[in-house]
Parts: C-alpha cells; structure tokens; sequence
C-alpha cells in the first residue's frame, strides 16, 4: 500500500503505521529518544539519498523505507564517547536541538546507527580525514567490526578507540524533529540529521534488519510511493517532499547549517468520513481539532467536516454542520450546541435549509432554550425564525444593518459589548466585531477559553469584507482587540478547531495590511489606476469564481487607504498622495 495525498488535504498511510496503535483505555507509550541521519551525495540528475527498506518483520513500520537511525542507547551519552567527539561538546550540542543537557547523544547514535544499519561511518582518522574503505582489507576488516557491533560483541566506543577514530560530528548538521503520534504501541523522539556520504565508502544494508537499500532522488521516491511501490511513512515522505528542493549537496548542508528554529512535528492518527485511518500533519486543516477531540490518539476523531453529523467537541459542546459547501462557506456553516440536557444555547442556526433545521431539532442533545446569531448574512441567521417557532426560544443577535442581510432576523433582545449570557455549560462573553459586518458578534466561552469566531476569523479562508457594511479599518480594529483576550481555542463558523489564537490573528492583520501596502507601492509606482486595473496586480492568484469577492475587499482596503490620508479618488481612479 502506498502513501498517498487524499482530498481533504491529509494523507493516507501505509499500513504498518497502524499495526502498532494501542487500544481505547491503554496508557500511552512512552516516548524513547531516537536520531537517524540523512546521507546525501551528488548523482547525475541531482541530490540522491541513502535509503534501506526495513524487514516485514519488524516490529516498527515493518516494510517502510527509511532512512538510518534507532534508538539512543545510555552508552551513545558516555564520557568515552564525549572523549570522541572533538569537533562538538555535549552544551553545544544540546544547545543546538534546544534541550537543557544529553544532546551529543543523539548526534553519536545517528552515527552508530548509520554504521551499523548502512556500513557508513562517519568518523575521522588520525589524520582528521573521513575514514576511508575503498582498499579491500580495509573494506572486510570494518565489515566484520560492523559485525561485531550488530551481534552486541564490541561496544561503540571501544571501536572507535582499537581503530584510531574519533567522531566527526562536525559534518553533520540538525535537520528535522520528529514524534511518533500519539496511540502509537512504540513512540519515538528522533532527531533528523543531514551529512554529506563518505566518498571512500560504499552504502549497504544489513541483511538483518533491513533487507533492501537504494540511492535515490527524493522526487523519485515519492513518484514511486505514489506508484504503490515505495512504501513510505508519513514522517519519511514529509521529509523526502521538503529534500526535492534541494539541487545538490552544497544546497542541501548550508541549509541546515544555517541558524533556524526547528520546533518538533508530531502527526496524529484520525479516520475520514468512511473510518479509513488517516495521517494529519501541522500543516494539515484538521490537526488541532484532531488533537482537542482525541488527545490520546487513538485514531476515533474524523478529520473532515461531515454535514449533518454531530460532533463532540468538548464537555457540554457539539457542532453540526450544515449542507451548503461553497467558495464562501467552505465545508458549510458550523452550528454550536452548549449546554446539557436540561438546556441547549444554538450558536449560528444557519441557512434556511429544512434539512439542517430539521437536523438541528433531532440532534440538539437538550431542549433548544436560546439561540444566538452572530450576524446577519443568509447563511447565519435565517434558521433562528423557524427554530423558535418549533420551541420557543429566545432569540438574540443585532438586526441587519443594510437590506441585503437576512430581513426575517427578529431577535428578541440585543446583546451588548462585554455582556455575559449563562447557558447551561458556562458563560458566554459578548464580543462586538465590526468589520465583516457591522452587526458581527462573537461570543467567548469563558471558562474553556473558546471564542465563537462566526465570520470574523474562518478557518482554510479569507473573511470578505464588502462596503458599505463592511469596514476594513473596522475589522482591523476588531482584531487587534482580540489580542487582548485569554483564548485557547477559535471555533469559527465556516472550518475546524484552529488553536494558537495570537498567531492566527496576528497573522490575518499581516496579511491585511501586506496587502493595504501592495496596494499604495503599485500607486505610488505606477501612478492613478481604477479598480478594475488594479485587481489583477494587487489579487494576481485569485481564482476566477472569486474575483467579485476579491474586488470587494480591494474596495474595502482603498476606503480604509483613503480614511487613513495615503489615497484619493481622482476622476473614477485612485491615486497614492504624497507622504510629505
């Protein structure tokens, strides 16, 4: 089976990833430190890497294709073994994977790995050069020593010593950090490591543990996995899509060696809408709900959005989502349930889509007491009249502002700024944001620190912001308030779970303002210009169906542009007005 990209933007996995995951109810594995390293040299047609193919017998992704590595031994951290490594102490070492102390550890097992795995072995002679085995005594002594080692007879340190050889950690560079997924049987810590082959050394596996190895371009690599004939786990082909952009060597090590933060990369185990076990990475739009809805990885949690199946969220929270997927909604609009079964809060009923209301009234997990809109447009607030109208409940939401939003809406009270509204599993704060609408509201559970984004913040997105209801000075103010809020969470109407909620929205004012000075350089450059030329330099990557929605945003910006003094209009054109 090989790996491949599924539609939801998360990967399938081969088999062996999941042979290994432990049952509901089992404590989870504890993680054992690990390194391997990544060894690359210049083909013909561009960087190969060394690559083994691992027994079907193995009890860890059996039949996968790696690269060398394992687990770090208490030997790999020993003062003989420090006493061996010259060109890196234990402080800089550690210092380089950011951990307080036991650094050289992982660097010296990723060596002994590689030597024992692939018959490589990167160590220096008296010399200081690599050792080198392309003398064929020299070639059947380090294979037997590579024996010797394999079959536990000679320790690591002990080799390196009888041989004259010392560690040359100084050629290798930190590249990546891995974690096994949570609910896996065995859990692995391992540090990637990148380091030029040895030129004196010929690559082979061990006939033991793996039974296969290839030199290989990563893009060939991963053309084969999606051929189904290179089995690959997630980690490793994540790892062979970011070695494609490497042209050589050269390229590849003064990347690594460069100064950059590597923050570690734990995948999680979910199942798609059909229970077929899936892989999500970071940068995958399902990984932090996946982590909220099963922390103990167990693989239960579906990582697409099923409209019309509920979904526990947390204690006392659901979402159900409703049929109308589009550019504009995503998968759907979100509808929230809070409360018990003694009383259920409806945030954003949505469309008036029978199906969705009707789905709404079966699944609500309490009686419907109160219903909460955050705005007004008509995929938001149209179900809150007839929902009332089946349980009488209370309505509340600010009415619309302009004749194009949701006539029906008649609340029966107007939330205000800052106001708290109790539902049967805690408190909502009342957040006035502008900007999408001049009506939008969110609403933040305060005790599990999740704000009810509506509009304001969508997940996979942009927000549109269309004047004149729509403000964009509004809607970065809007924003920047927000900063200043406790917030664990966002749950937006249109999307997953999103977690770090300062990063995500000092990201949207970024991209806000990029684009507010993308805008004011091509007018100051290229002089007065009308919307419909400017949309094209300023919205270049848009999508066709988009593009009206995009120009709405563009005229957002040149009236906030133009409140702000840096713009005028000038006979139907915008033009950048002198800065002096």
């Amino acid at each position: 089976m090989s790996s491949q990209v599924s539609n939801t933007g998360v990967q399938t996995q081969d088999a062996p990833l999941f042979l290994g995951m432990t049952a509901p109810g089992m404590a989870p594995a504890e993680l054992r430190p690990a390194a391997l390293v990544i060894l690359a040299r210049d083909g013909e047609q561009g960087l190969e890497v060394f690559m083994l193919q691992r027994t079907r017998g193995a009890d860890f992704v059996p039949g996968a294709n790696v690269f060398p590595g394992g687990g770090v031994d208490a030997d790999d951290g020993s003062a003989q073994i420090a006493a061996l490594s010259p060109g890196l102490d234990d402080a800089a070492a550690s210092r380089i994977l950011g951990i307080a102390q036991g650094g050289l550890a992982f660097w010296a097992a990723a060596v002994r790995e590689c030597f024992e795995e692939a018959g490589l072995l990167l160590a220096t002679d008296a010399s200081g050069e690599l050792v080198d085995f392309s003398a064929a005594q020299d070639a059947s002594r380090y294979a037997a020593v590579r024996g010797e080692l394999n079959a536990g007879r000679q320790g690591f340190a002990a080799m390196l010593r009888e041989h004259g050889l010392t560690l040359a950690l100084d050629r290798m560079a930190y590249f990546s950090h891995w974690i096994t997924p949570m609910g896996m049987k065995r859990r692995y810590d391992t540090r990637f490591f990148v380091a030029a082959a040895p030129a004196g050394q010929v690559a082979t596996h061990d006939e033991a543990e793996t039974v296969d190895s290839v030199w290989i371009r990563p893009s060939d690599a991963l053309a084969l996995s999606d051929e189904g004939k290179f089995t690959l786990v997630y980690a490793t082909r994540q790892t062979l899509q970011q070695l494609a952009g490497f042209a050589s060597v050269a390229e590849l090590m003064a990347h690594a060696c460069s100064t950059r933060s590597i923050a570690p990369c734990m995948p999680r185990i979910a199942s798609s809408r059909d229970q077929q076990r899936r892989v999500v990475g970071p940068q995958d739009a399902a990984y932090v709900e996946i982590g909220l809805l099963d922390p103990e990885g167990h693989g239960r949690a579906c990582c697409e959005i099923v409209p019309g199946r509920l979904v526990a969220m947390r204690p006392g929270l659901w979402r159900l989502t409703a049929a109308n997927p589009g550019y504009m909604t995503g998968p759907g609009t979100n509808t929230y349930f809070i409360g018990d079964a003694e009383g259920i809060t409806v945030i954003d009923p949505g469309p008036l889509d029978d199906a969705h209301i009707q789905a709404i009234l079966a699944l609500a997990p309490g009686p419907i007491t109160q219903v909460l809109v955050t705005h007004t447009h008509s995929d938001h607030s149209p179900a809150a009249a007839p929902i009332k109208a089946a349980t009488g409940a209370t309505v509340l939401g600010l009415p619309a502002p302009v004749a194009t939003h949701d006539q029906t809406f008649a609340p029966d009270r107007l939330p205000v700024h800052g106001e708290r509204i109790e539902t049967r599993a805690g408190v909502l704060r009342v957040l006035h944001t502008p900007g999408h609408a001049s009506n939008h509201l969110c609403y933040l559970h305060e005790a599990e620190r999740i704000l009810f984004t509506g509009d304001h913040i969508m997940q996979g997105s942009t927000v549109v912001i269309s004047p004149p209801d729509g403000d964009m000075k509004a809607y970065l103010d809007s924003l920047t308030a927000l900063l200043d809020e406790e917030i664990t969470y966002l749950a937006p109407a249109h999307g997953y779970v999103m977690g770090e909620p300062r990063a995500v929205v000092g990201g949207l004012i970024e991209h806000r303002l990029r684009r507010e000075a993308l805008i004011l350089r091509f007018l100051q450059r290229e002089g007065p210009a009308d919307e419909e030329a400017l949309l094209p330099k300023v919205y270049s990557h848009v999508v066709p169906p988009l593009k009206k929605v995009a120009a709405r945003s563009l005229h957002a910006h040149l009236l906030k542009l133009q409140a702000d003094g840096k713009v005028a209009l000038q006979g139907g054109r915008w033009a950048a007005l002198s800065s002096e």
